[in-house]
């Protein structure tokens, strides 16, 4: 394989039976990645073009109405909470930085399939399924990681960071965004496997197999260097083209399962060994102790997310019983709760995408608000156990 570097973020790949695949790494809120996508189209008349996108992520930012299909209910039910939640948290910070830019967010990928379509142009969407991405992260991550990634949807939530035009383009240089992939990979190794590794090694194998010719290929310029390291491994017969081992989500560990219902069990264990060893009275107060901390912990989250009244007094009831069931937590409770006292009305799932990139529009869209009190009566339940813990133990001694 032969790698023509014709910019920092260009490259024209030819194989050994003849095809080509032009690269491009683009910057996913800049105004000339959009530009010079489109002048590589035209000048280089490819045969089929191949995005980084999924189908789901296609279709969303596609039609505009795809939010008001959304059942919020449904989500929380299926305890997919926290997913909806790190989805919102990369759109609005995409959409915070494409306003500063004055380009939306992945603009040069639907310039491109706009272009494809108009010139009749095969295409194909190469990246992973977002929601498999996600999930396989989320599984693969231990529980202080876990504590991370929450930590990181929280910041890109509530971030007001700004960034210039000519920062942007800075990010279009591979050497600093390997910079701050390598940076990821110290922080959140399991994290950067799944979000970066696997998907260079999914969008390279998509590529690579994709029929045409003369392919060019859209990708954000984090993925340029991982996917020609793939393609020559492919193209040497060193790396198989199968990707069943990345495409499905791993099923939860025998570790997890025994923490989840090891931590109820722990607490339960402690109470009754309260009773047994030190008397009614020190169980007793040991039992208060326990639902003064995790239900004053969950209190403080409801009354932080400014929960509906009735809603605060339901999560703070809640919180003990939730507490000992792994399966259903308090912000599903406090989540439906929120969501039936106050129901999303339509302009709410309208203005999602623009409410999202503001703290005042967490509070004021419905539907946000109750991804909002999700989220914090979920961490202020966990709070008050991790809290209560040793103060239990000490009352034994």
């Amino acid at each position: 394989m032969i790698d023509e570097k014709i910019s920092d973020t260009i490259h024209r790949l030819t194989f050994t039976d003849g095809r080509q695949i032009m690269l491009i790494g683009t910057a996913h809120v800049s105004k000339e990645s959009v530009d010079e996508v489109a002048s590589y189209i035209d000048s280089e008349e490819p045969d089929h073009i191949c995005l980084e996108l999924d189908d789901g992520r296609f279709k969303n930012k596609e039609e505009e109405s795809s939010w008001s299909n959304m059942d919020i209910k449904k989500v929380l039910k299926e305890n997919k909470g926290f997913l909806l939640l790190a989805n919102m948290a990369l759109a609005s910070f995409q959409k915070r930085m494409g306003n500063q830019s004055g380009s939306a967010p992945g603009e040069e990928i639907l310039r491109a399939a706009r272009l494809a379509k108009e010139r009749n142009i095969p295409y194909s969407l190469c990246d992973r399924e977002i929601q498999i991405t996600f999930k396989r992260a989320w599984r693969k991550s231990n529980l202080w990681n876990k504590a991370k990634l929450i930590a990181t949807i929280i910041s890109a939530v509530f971030s007001n960071e700004k960034i210039s035009e000519e920062e942007l383009e800075e990010l279009k240089k591979a050497d600093v965004m390997q910079t701050m992939m390598d940076e990821m990979a110290k922080e959140l190794p399991s994290v950067k496997a799944v979000l970066i590794d696997e998907r260079d090694r999914y969008l390279a194998t998509s590529i690579y197999l994709a029929p045409g010719n003369k392919k060019l290929s859209v990708i954000g310029a984090g993925h340029q260097n991982g996917i020609i390291k793939t393609m020559e491994l492919l193209e040497k017969k060193e790396l198989d083209t199968s990707l069943d081992d990345i495409s499905e989500v791993p099923p939860p560990s025998k570790l997890g399962k025994i923490l989840s219902w090891g931590f109820p069990i722990l607490i339960i264990g402690l109470l009754l060994y309260g009773f047994i060893s030190s008397g009614e009275a020190q169980g007793m107060k040991m039992f208060g102790y326990w639902i003064a901390v995790n239900m004053s912990f969950t209190a403080i989250g409801a009354l932080i997310a400014l929960a509906h009244p009735l809603n605060i007094i339901v999560s703070i009831l809640s919180a003990p019983l939730t507490s000992l069931h792994p399966a259903i937590g308090v912000g599903m409770v406090s989540g439906l709760m929120e969501a039936t006292l106050r129901k999303p009305k339509v302009k709410d799932f309208e203005l999602l995408s623009d409410d999202a990139i503001t703290l005042k529009g967490w509070y004021r869209n419905r539907v946000l608000h109750t991804l909002l009190v999700f989220l914090l009566t979920s961490i202020g339940c966990s709070i008050g156990n991790v809290v209560v813990f040793p103060i239990l133990l000490s009352m034994l001694g």
